[in-house]
């Protein structure tokens, strides 16, 4: 790697703000499930909140917490199951390295015990949801544990990672209304899907030199020259489901108006992007605003 682009690299783990007051070996664990990049888990919540509000579920605020905290741990188990499965390429690129296991600070056999624990508050979690919503849940799990392979049998791994992360939105409108009105719950869900991985993609854009080098696959990489133009169509195709969703909730053009705002920010997004070392990585946490942009239309649209 070019030692300019090196430089500018954020490594993975930071020791910042109440993480970096935690004794060792705590703050390995706090690390290891990124408590210190709180991003993750806003993206994690996000699509909860948007299947809840959009299916009219606007006054489940105590459900709309416990989702938090869910997405909170599970989103911290999803990232320590993927440095054990990733241990030996982490160790491989600049940006990685100092993972904890990667870095050997902590061993995979202390990792699983934190796996179990975080996945027990999941389990907590799942207890408050209606049955149905337990079920939707539980359907994640397959696809979970198939993500850290990804990258090493397709060079589109974060087209399966919009698949994981945004497994919310279901979640969410199943717990509001059950089985009900599936054409606008299927049309929100490709909209997030498009959503995670465009905003994956500009993510990747920090590893592409490293990926290429150590050979695994990644979106940013497989768009080669025309990354923009592929953020931006899956942007587009974001939007454009997105108001298919809402049009089938609230036939109003009105109600599309309602999308406007993060319309207007994931436009901004594509337009000011810089593929280098440190504006990908601040236009992808710019995605936790855009969620709450996203939120807002929907409980606009799921109150009325």
């Amino acid at each position: 790697m070019d030692p300019a682009t090196s430089a500018q690299i954020v490594p993975d783990s930071e020791h910042k703000g109440l993480v970096a007051r935690l004794p060792q070996p705590l703050r390995d664990y706090a690390l290891l499930a990124r408590f210190d990049r709180p991003i993750g888990w806003w993206l994690l919540f996000w699509p909860c909140a948007w299947g809840l509000f959009l299916a009219g579920g606007t006054t489940r605020w105590g459900i709309l917490a416990w989702m938090l905290a869910g997405a909170i741990a599970m989103r911290g188990a999803g990232c320590v199951y993927n440095d054990i499965v990733d241990a030996d390429l982490d160790a491989r690129v600049a940006r990685t390295a100092l993972r904890p296991i990667a870095s050997g600070a902590v061993s995979k056999r202390a990792a699983w015990g934190w796996l179990l624990g975080l996945c027990a508050v999941g389990l907590i979690v799942l207890l408050q949801l209606r049955w149905e919503a337990q079920l939707v849940a539980l359907g994640s799990l397959g696809l979970v544990a198939a993500y850290p392979f990804m990258k090493r049998i397709t060079g589109w791994p974060q087209a399966w990672l919009g698949l994981v992360f945004t497994w919310g939105a279901p979640v969410g409108w199943v717990e509001a209304t059950g089985f009900e009105r599936l054409g606008s719950l299927g049309l929100l869900y490709a909209g997030c899907w498009a959503w995670c991985m465009a905003y994956d993609t500009i993510y990747a854009l920090q590893d592409r030199e490293d990926d290429a080098l150590v050979g695994i696959g990644s979106s940013a990489l497989s768009f080669g020259k025309q990354v923009r133009a592929g953020v931006t169509a899956l942007y587009g195709m974001a939007l454009a489901c997105w108001g298919g969703a809402v049009w089938l909730v609230r036939p109003d053009a009105v109600a599309l108006l309602a999308l406007v705002p993060v319309a207007l920010h994931l436009g901004w997004q594509v337009t000011t992007l810089k593929e280098d070392g440190v504006d990908p990585l601040a236009k992808f946490r710019s995605n936790r605003f855009a969620g709450l942009l996203m939120a807002a239309a929907c409980y606009v649209v799921g109150s009325a």
